[in-house]
């Protein structure tokens, strides 16, 4: 399945375009580690070799549509079956994860109904396809394999584990529940490679459409991005949602529940812990893979291409650019996918504990409405977030303000402020219905109160992200300035802008915890045992939900961001007019500042789902154990060493993942200058570069590199638990393990969120430093203060593309692995 690819730019001398053929890789030659720069075939298409995932790949796109159909329609009936069995709210959640999923598919033929621009712009998308389609297959084969590893470990861990009282009330034996954990570990892990592959299916695909549209309008450039990435978006999070309803509903009709000696509902939700942790694992490696890919392709690139040789981003001259639009797709938009794919089963399995715990201490009747809720509400946030893609029309308009062209950054929000307003009034009629208590008739409301605090959240977040990356505003300018006087002045500007940037988040997520635990705790719910109130961490659960229900929505402006650059790359390389190329360097522009602005939200929301998860874990040690487990002594000497150790794995994960993406450049920069040294027609244009050469010195980089930190997220907290559970045996101490993998919880997660707030932000300021230069201040471009910003740009890479966004999955994984790994740590 090869490409080859022609280098369309005309010559110096004026001489046409060049026949010159650029020879890219193929699948095969990237999974067996080779390639042959030799080769040149044209666009047939084989059957991926080399593994299991490839082959699946394969069969999905060309299976019978007749066969897939009639046992998608027999599929569906057995699931609504099993919904009227539970409840009548999961019915009402799976037709609309059903709905999301036929919008979405509207999307999708709407945008490939687009042309896919000149013959030129399609040679180049293609060649991107193919590096992508292989890459991923390779990354994700080796992934399923430590995933198929770690399913035995999880199989035989509860094949031993004590079960809750309640469990063995229920006749739930050790071997079943080890199964059905071991299943959902599974299946989590399968939807989320499937959401990865979802979002860099939607990429590769629109890219070109993108460049197409853009030769005709800006605004159709901006609306065919901006419903490919809806597509992506809806289908990650009904899927999720899907998910888990289809487990818990399976489960809930395997054990009774609803039925005379049937299992409680109240049991259900610690039985999805797998789901979480599967989810987790295969993001976490996802975001490892694809961050140093698409990093180590992009700083090579700017080092030599704009710094050395002085030629422009995206020019077909440079060796690395293929490497770097492929990377694109692997690690803005498959990374991100999964990534969000994990945020949102995280919250919904931690707050479905939650409302579970807090319903049975309440002694509440029928508790399946604090039980379902989470996953009523992002049923919604499909819906909301369908209103808002949509309301990005395809009509051109302009701003009052002189009757220039609106900016598209602007229109992107105001699809935001849609979908977030019909969002408000959907969590209102849900709490009112769902939350609704006799015993404590305004709860509903108090809880209400909780999401809009979360809501809130997700908006300062929104706007605290925008201010520090966005050259409007006085962060990045003061960077730029820096970059007047030297690299060095610019790097001591970035790295002050990212802890600066730490402030206002941490403010906002401290303000958002008190005041939903708060509301939570005065809704008039209380603990019929002891008569204390017990709705505060529900409290903190509603305000996450809250946070997380326009989630598919903001992933469409974050999926934006790769396709908008994607398009630039291809115009680049297809040499189209100057004023196309100004078209998609608009919205790269806003796809920088989407980007910037949803990393801030998304570590907002890992933040209170961290917190979730934490009260999660402390629930299901007291359920386990049938003894107290509320606090955490910190005075405690193991307690505060055991979060030393959290402290340290959150920085040696970073320096892992920063260090993986510096030797990987390294290779790319050393490979780029023996092209252009070697070769020296390549800078003439008489010659072609290796593209291939560079897509698979990233490929085998990346996936090398990832196996390091991927092994100390997983294998840290499980060694903690178990060194402390060991001495506390040997000193007497009761529950040490628990209370010292409690401790690293807390100390991770705080190191986490401040570490992922300094570079994801510190990231965004320097590369849109970098793009305020390119607009002619201080010089423009190929000026001294240019070549300064580009290099603060070079570090800030791995700071937002890799490490940053690896340690939002990071946190909330260190938490799903302990609620999944609990029994190891107990006495």
């Amino acid at each position: 399945a090869m490409a080859s690819l022609t280098d369309v730019r005309a010559r110096n001398n004026g001489a046409g375009s060049s026949g010159t053929a650029i020879s890219m890789m193929d699948v095969s030659d990237l999974e067996g580690g080779g390639f042959s720069p030799t080769k040149t075939r044209r666009y047939a298409r084989a059957a991926p070799q080399g593994g299991g995932l490839a082959k699946l790949m394969h069969f999905a796109q060309h299976a019978d549509p007749q066969q897939v159909k009639a046992a998608a329609a027999v599929g569906a009936l057995v699931l609504f079956y099993l919904a009227v069995r539970t409840a009548w709210t999961a019915v009402f959640v799976i037709m609309a994860c059903f709905a999301s999923l036929a919008f979405a598919a509207y999307l999708a033929k709407w945008v490939l109904s687009k042309d896919e621009g000149t013959s030129d712009m399609q040679e180049v998308s293609d060649a991107i396809r193919e590096g992508a389609d292989g890459f991923f297959a390779t990354q994700y084969n080796l992934i399923g394999k430590l995933a198929g590893v770690l399913a035995v470990v999880i199989y035989l861990i509860y094949s031993a584990r004590a079960l809750t009282k309640e469990q063995m009330d229920a006749g739930i034996g050790q071997q079943t529940f080890a199964i059905l954990t071991t299943f959902s570990f599974c299946t989590g892990a399968l939807a989320s490679a499937a959401s990865g592959y979802v979002g860099m299916w939607v990429s590769v695909r629109a890219n070109v459409r993108v460049a197409g549209a853009a030769r005709r309008s800006a605004r159709e450039a901006l609306v065919v991005a901006t419903r490919a990435g809806g597509f992506a978006a809806i289908v990650v999070v009904a899927m999720t949602v899907l998910g888990v309803s289809v487990l818990f509903t399976f489960y809930s009709f395997m054990f009774g529940v609803g039925r005379a000696n049937g299992t409680s509902i109240n049991e259900m939700p610690l039985m999805l812990v797998g789901y979480g942790f599967g989810a987790s694992f295969v993001a976490l490696f996802a975001q490892l893979g694809g961050g140093i890919y698409t990093k180590a392709a992009d700083v090579g690139a700017d080092l030599v291409g704009k710094v050395e040789a002085g030629i422009p981003e995206d020019d077909p001259r440079n060796p690395a650019v293929v490497a770097d639009l492929v990377g694109d797709n692997v690690g803005d938009c498959s990374a991100r996918g999964a990534d969000l794919f994990e945020s949102i089963a995280a919250e919904v399995i931690s707050a479905m504990i939650l409302g579970a715990t807090m319903a049975k201490k309440a002694n509440i009747a029928d508790s399946t409405g604090f039980i379902m809720f989470p996953l009523v509400v992002h049923a919604l946030d499909c819906l909301v977030s369908a209103a808002g893609i949509m309301s990005v029309g395809e009509r051109p308009s302009l701003n009052p303000n002189g009757g220039r062209k609106e900016d598209p950054y602007e229109v992107l929000k105001g699809g935001y402020a849609v979908a977030m307003g019909l969002s408000v009034v959907g969590f209102g009629i849900a709490t009112r219905v769902m939350l609704y208590v006799e015993d404590a008739p305004s709860a509903w409301f108090h809880f209400f109160g909780c999401g809009m605090i979360g809501t809130a959240s997700a908006y300062a977040f929104v706007f605290i992200a925008q201010y520090y990356t966005d050259y409007k505003y006085p962060p990045v300018r003061v960077i730029a300035e820096a970059s007047t006087t030297g690299h060095g002045t610019n790097i001591i500007a970035g790295v002050g802008v990212g802890m600066e940037s730490t402030a206002a988040p941490v403010l906002c997520i401290s303000a958002a915890i008190v005041s939903a635990y708060w509301f939570g705790q005065t809704s008039g719910l209380t603990d019929k045992s002891t008569g204390e109130p017990t709705g505060g961490l529900f409290g903190t659960a509603v305000a996450t939900m809250g946070m997380l229900s326009t989630a598919a929505y903001v992933l469409t402006m974050d999926v934006f961001g790769p396709i908008a650059d994607n398009a630039g790359g291809i115009v680049e390389m297809s040499d189209q007019p100057e004023s196309v190329r100004e078209c998609t360097d608009a919205l790269d522009a806003v796809g920088n500042t989407t980007k910037a602005t949803t990393k801030g939200y998304a570590i907002g929301s890992a933040a209170l789902a961290s917190f979730l998860l934490f009260s999660a874990y402390m629930d299901e040690v007291e359920a386990f154990t049938g003894k107290p487990f509320k606090q955490v002594d910190i005075a405690v000497p193991e307690v505060f060493v055991a979060g030393l150790l959290g402290s340290m794995i959150v920085y040696l994960f970073t320096a892992f993942a920063c260090t993986a993406v510096g030797r990987s450049a390294q290779e790319v920069v050393t490979e780029v200058r023996r092209q252009f040294a070697e070769r020296p027609g390549i800078m003439s244009r008489e010659e072609k570069p290796d593209y291939g050469r560079c897509v698979s010195i990233v490929a085998q980089s990346a996936l090398r590199e990832m196996i390091k930190p991927g092994v100390l997220a997983v294998g840290g907290p499980v060694a903690v638990g178990v060194a402390f559970r060991l001495i506390g045996r040997a000193t007497g101490q009761e529950l040490l393990g628990a209370r010292a993998v409690a401790g690293m919880l807390m100390f991770a997660t705080v190191a986490g969120i401040l570490m992922a707030l300094f570079l994801n932000t510190a990231g965004g300021a320097w590369d849109n430093a970098k793009k305020y230069v390119e607009t002619g201040v201080h010089g423009g471009k190929n000026s001294e203060a240019h070549k300064a910003a580009v290099t603060g740009d070079t570090v800030g890479d791995p700071f937002k593309d890799t490490a940053g966004p690896s340690i939002h999955v990071l946190i909330k994984m260190l938490a799903t692995i302990t609620l999944v790994m609990a029994p190891m740590f107990l006495d």
